[in-house]
């Protein structure tokens, strides 16, 4: 049996743990994708919020439409609720709302402001254009796209990533990859939902590049299952020396850094 004195110890640091006051930090809202810093976001598009004391446990979404509040936590961008995905101690991955700015207007700021319990952070500011894409890639195993070939394997080298098949493309193969920030989509989605409904199609067409020949692009989208997720289907380019070579997206002004690698025969 706890002693008196111990289950008051006990619920003064229950109330200290419920009254951290949650910081994000400065220029800390950044693409969910290419985790670039120093660029502006776009409506609809997954980020990364990094800080301290964000929240005080790692909580994961499984639900769809995302859930606003994870764990006691919740995001607001311009006042609007976001959908989260995950949140812990330091970061918190959430969308951005497709309504983030006043109706027609493209181009603006944002107000990001993390509540945690009853204690709201201070708001951080974050740059809105229509478009601003990332690629979303394998940071613990070398740089690899999420480039999935033909037969659902992914293209990188054989053998280059533990627990999954892997194997270059070749000229001609349709590749799907995965991004976001492609902007705004036709037709609209609800914010937090996913596209399972119908296809959703990119107001904004990529250009894709494979190490740095022009792909032509199938298409650009919405994924059907992860809210605020883009799927760009392209055929690979001839020509290419084979090895890993850089893949890039380019829209709204932005090239997406060259890091970012496929493998190609």
């Amino acid at each position: 049996m706890k002693s008196f004195w111990s289950l008051i110890l006990t619920a003064a640091c229950a109330s200290l743990a419920l009254a951290q006051t949650p910081v994000i930090a400065t220029n800390g809202t950044i693409n969910g994708a290419s985790f670039a810093t120093g660029q502006a976001v776009a409506p609809g598009s997954l980020v990364s919020i990094f800080g301290t004391e964000l929240a005080a446990s790692l909580t994961q979404n499984d639900t769809i439409p995302l859930s606003t509040t994870l764990n006691n936590v919740s995001v607001t961008i311009n006042n609007i609720p976001a959908g989260l995905y995950f949140v812990s101690a330091g970061q918190v991955n959430a969308q951005i709302p497709w309504d983030v700015l006043p109706t027609g207007t493209t181009s603006g700021t944002a107000s990001v402001v993390i509540k945690r319990g009853n204690t709201s952070s201070a708001a951080q500011t974050v740059n809105i254009v229509p478009v601003a894409p990332g690629i979303f890639f394998l940071s613990d195993a070398g740089g690899w796209a999420i480039a999935i070939n033909p037969d659902g394997t992914l293209a990188a080298p054989a053998g280059a990533i533990a627990g999954l098949t892997t194997h270059p493309a070749k000229a001609g193969d349709g590749i799907a990859i995965y991004a976001t920030g492609l902007g705004a989509v036709d037709p609209t989605v609800a914010n937090g939902a996913a596209s399972l409904d119908k296809l959703r199609t990119a107001k904004v067409t990529p250009g894709v590049l494979v190490g740095g020949k022009s792909a032509t692009v199938l298409f650009a989208g919405l994924t059907p299952q992860f809210p605020g997720v883009n799927q760009v289907n392209f055929a690979v380019p001839t020509g290419l020396t084979a090895g890993p070579v850089p893949l890039q997206l380019q829209a709204g002004g932005i090239t997406t850094s060259d890091a970012v690698k496929m493998a190609v025969q």
